[in-house]
């Protein structure tokens, strides 16, 4: 069992309009620290808020921390390297690819979640990349916003968000590359860590709110399961409906299970699923799975307004997650991630009315009888990707 902790405020926040408006709001009112990490980070249009916020929160003292993947933001377009520095922005590449970039299975473990904390005051936690809502970098501006989700958090799991972020931090300044050591930088690192964990017990008392709610990581070290299990154990003790939906789907056995089980129990299944085409592996390696969900009374609704980028779910309305995490085996095998697992009704019943607002009026339910019907040749595609994404997890080292 999932121990949660009472006693949080929490809002939910639709799309990166709502998400970049509250976290500007959070850092530019930052006294000490701020402290952020995403995927992808682009300074073009409403990105490039963001990207300014930090820097005033710099130059006014503050001290502002943020890591973006190596391969979600290889690096930032000039001048921003220079205006970050010129400020005080301290920033780092997690993992960046090197000379043979994701040939070396290794490269596969990315840095995946997107995190935030304020004066370990506020946090943020969602699906929500730092990049425009209506641009998509493979397909250019979009008919409409990305649909996606984030969440700002006050209460006692900010603590848990902090230390997270600043353990991490601590990690990339111990060890900057495999040859060269940054000691220096390593002792500043801890020296700051004991700081704010000692501050942490001055700061004032959080508002409360009736929300329980926990911090749930998925990494290569301690935490390499628990999200997934996290899911098995809500989807287990499903007993009216369960609404989840996820950008990249393609789930290993055991939550398949949970999800057909559920079904035949008598519960209310339902996926909101990605219907654009965005990658040939996702796109029908997922579809490879539908036929079995089908069977057992499983709903799958492909959203195709937009490109869906959520990675969230509703049980028995009062159980709900928002975070980075896929139901795919980079998210749950490979690259680090973040949900939040919340048990409160207001907050699960806001999230259930998005969804199922998305489900009818922006996707279209699937039919088990043209699903099996469509042609051999999409079977085949279908049935190959799946294969080939389960031998490259062998090349990993990982099954699924």
């Amino acid at each position: 069992m999932l121990d949660l902790k009472a006693d949080h405020h929490l809002k939910l926040l639709r799309g990166a309009r709502e998400f970049f408006a509250a976290l500007v709001v959070a850092i530019d009112a930052s006294r000490y620290e701020v402290r952020l990490e995403t995927y992808i980070f682009s300074v073009q249009a409403s990105g490039e808020g963001v990207a300014q916020a930090l820097i005033r929160a710099a130059l006014r003292g503050v001290t502002v921390c943020l890591v973006v993947d190596g391969v979600g933001t290889p690096g930032f377009p000039a001048p921003w390297p220079e205006r970050l520095n010129a400020a005080g922005v301290q920033w780092r590449i997690f993992s960046p690819l090197g000379r043979f970039g994701l040939l070396v299975p290794s490269r596969w473990r990315r840095l995946h979640r997107k995190l935030c904390v304020v004066d370990g005051w506020v946090a943020f936690c969602g699906g929500i990349n730092v990049m425009d809502d209506w641009f998509d970098p493979n397909h250019g501006a979009l008919d409409a916003p990305r649909f996606d989700f984030a969440v700002r958090v006050h209460g006692a799991l900010v603590q848990e968000v902090h230390l997270a972020m600043t353990q991490f931090w601590w990690r990339l300044q111990a060890v900057q590359s495999a040859r060269q050591v940054d000691w220096p930088g390593a002792w500043q690192a801890l020296q700051q860590v004991v700081r704010q964990a000692r501050l942490a017990d001055e700061l004032p008392d959080q508002p409360g709110g009736g929300a329980r709610a926990r911090l749930v990581l998925r990494d290569n070290l301690r935490n390499r399961s628990r999200i997934e299990r996290a899911y098995r154990l809500a989807l287990g003790e499903a007993r009216q409906e369960i609404i989840l939906a996820n950008a990249y789907f393609l789930p290993g056995r055991k939550i398949r299970k949970s999800l057909m089980h559920a079904a035949q129990r008598g519960v209310r299944v339902r996926l909101l699923l990605q219907g654009r085409y965005e990658y040939f592996m996702q796109h029908h390696a997922t579809r490879a799975l539908y036929a079995d969900l089908l069977a057992t009374g499983v709903e799958i609704y492909e959203y195709h307004q937009s490109f869906l980028h959520a990675k969230v779910a509703v049980v028995d309305g009062h159980w709900a997650t928002v975070g980075s995490s896929n139901m795919d085996p980079l998210s749950l095998l490979l690259a680090r991630e973040a949900n939040l697992v919340i048990e409160d009704a207001s907050f699960a019943q806001c999230l259930r009315h998005e969804l199922e607002f998305a489900m009818t009026n922006h996707a279209r339910r699937l039919d088990r009888q043209q699903h099996s019907q469509r042609p051999w040749w999409q079977k085949l595609l279908d049935h190959s990707a799946l294969l080939l994404m389960r031998l490259l997890l062998v090349v990993n080292g990982k099954r699924y």
